[in-house]
């Protein structure tokens, strides 16, 4: 049986529907000999065919235009997190070899791509690191804003959607062989 639910990922805030298959009948276990016949092993022995499952086509799956872009801004604080991570453990290398080690572990068993859990796990154990992090993003998010040629991105991202679909033209289109040019 097949339904619509509607599932959340982590890193997005909107629900959309999904194609799940349900078994009716779930399988039991249990431990008895292979070589007796059982009633379940004439039903597996019968070529009936089984009934067919329906699909539900589900519109949502890849999102709409019509959606914000929260996702992309969340990402980019995440990217700028980790970036300002990278950035305090090579002050903390120059200046402070102890309190590197110990941050560089932290970094280790501690996932910096979900930044607003990483920030605060980070502040329970140390105040002083978790704010420097913060202040080191936010230093770096100005920079990005001041050197960012938004234009320029605009073309880089043009050009390279205009270099993928040459690519894949190339690849698709059946060229002539030298042998038939030949044929005069």
């Amino acid at each position: 049986m097949a339904g619509v639910w509607p599932i959340i990922s982590a890193m997005d805030t909107h629900c959309c529907p999904c194609l799940i298959f349900r078994n009716p009948k779930p399988f039991k276990r249990s431990l008895e000999s292979s070589f007796a016949i059982h009633p379940w092993r004439n039903s597996c022995l019968k070529r009936t065919p089984r009934k067919k499952r329906r699909l539900v086509i589900a519109n949502e799956i890849a999102g709409q235009y019509e959606e914000g872009f929260d996702d992309v801004h969340q990402q980019l604080i995440n990217y700028f997190t980790q970036k300002a991570v990278r950035t305090v453990l090579y002050q903390l290398y120059e200046m402070n070899p102890p309190k590197y080690m110990w941050f560089y572990n932290f970094v280790a068993s501690n996932d910096t791509t979900d930044s607003k859990h990483f920030l605060r796990t980070l502040a329970k154990e140390t105040q002083e690191l978790a704010e420097r992090v913060m202040l080191t993003r936010l230093h770096l998010y100005g920079q990005w804003i001041k050197k960012c040629d938004h234009p320029k991105m605009y073309q880089r991202i043009s050009d390279e959607n205009l270099a993928l679909m040459r690519e894949r033209l190339i690849e698709t289109v059946i060229w002539p062989s030298e042998d038939t040019n030949s044929d005069t």
